[in-house]
């Protein structure tokens, strides 16, 4: 098998049974063309069924060798160890060569938060004299008081509002749902922008049940809450380097650092590891110890 048929087939199965995003399966094919772009260097080139450790060992040099942080080399390998896994159940190869690959040693960087006065100095920055105002502080509001992933907010449906019983239906990563509770001040805003300004806009037919929609009527794209929130840093002057991802941060850290239960948070979050919330137990550690070096008469 060559190697464009055998990308086409994995795509096909990370879209159909895996139910991964675009956004997922781009990034996989991104992982996969470069090792099949390392197989075009070498003499003979090397057809996906006949790769084997010894190659995948070679590749991961290379890939070490263009400068890639372990972070990423770590991603391209999880990518490969997903394209043998499908070729394996396709019965294309016999043994899976990535079985015995190792992934680099990375550490964990603690993603930056913003403090609570930080996020309402944001949200108070959003000029609610302009039409989109509302709306603004609508998806600030959820963004935060939800922890959602841009992708989540941009996607959000009416439909899926249960704002009487404080919840909102959420479809993360492949696609999984989720119930997260939402608290007063997203409820507010949520209410003013649907019933006072979002029902006398203009709505694209397709458009009628995503929350955030733009004047043309149409739902708001990743990049413009992107923008929207540097805008805001910028009219703030905070210094920091920030994103919608940011705000997920922040809304796990606070809990956490209030005493949540570290399983609440996980499933808030939507995430499929607790390992992966278990991040945030770090920043805790690193806030307690920030707050003694402040605050300890002995330091």
């Amino acid at each position: 098998m060559d190697w464009r048929s055998a990308i086409k087939g994995f795509q096909a199965y990370l879209k159909l049974e895996k139910s991964l995003s675009a956004n997922s399966i781009e990034a996989y094919t991104r992982d996969i063309g470069r090792l099949y772009e390392f197989t075009e260097t070498q003499d003979p080139k090397i057809s996906p069924e006949k790769v084997v450790l010894a190659d995948l060992r070679r590749f991961i040099t290379w890939v070490n060798e263009l400068g890639m942080i372990p972070s990423s080399q770590a991603r391209i390998l999880s990518g490969i160890k997903a394209f043998y896994k499908y070729l394996l159940m396709e019965d294309i190869i016999k043994s899976d060569p990535s079985e015995l690959l190792e992934s680099p040693k990375i550490t964990r960087k603690l993603p930056d938060t913003l403090s609570y006065t930080d996020i309402n100095k944001l949200i108070d920055a959003i000029d609610l004299s302009k039409p989109e105002g509302a709306r603004n502080k609508a998806i600030m509001e959820t963004l935060y008081g939800c922890g959602l992933r841009v992708s989540e907010l941009t996607e959000l449906k009416l439909s899926n509002l249960y704002l009487d019983i404080e919840f909102i239906k959420v479809f993360g990563k492949g696609s999984k749902e989720r119930l997260v509770p939402i608290g007063g001040s997203a409820i507010k805003a949520l209410k003013i922008w649907i019933e006072q300004v979002r029902v006398h806009n203009p709505i694209k037919k397709g458009e009628e049940d995503y929350v955030f929609l733009n004047r043309r009527g149409s739902r708001l794209s990743r990049v413009y809450i992107f923008m929207l929130i540097k805008d805001l840093a910028l009219a703030t002057g905070l210094k920091k380097t920030i994103s919608p991802h940011t705000f997920r941060h922040s809304f796990a850290t606070h809990l956490v650092e209030g005493g949540a239960d570290l399983r609440a948070v996980q499933e808030m979050l939507g995430h499929e590891s607790i390992t992966t919330t278990e991040i945030y137990t770090h920043l805790d550690r690193e806030y307690l110890k920030g707050t003694i070096i402040q605050f300890h008469p002995r330091n």
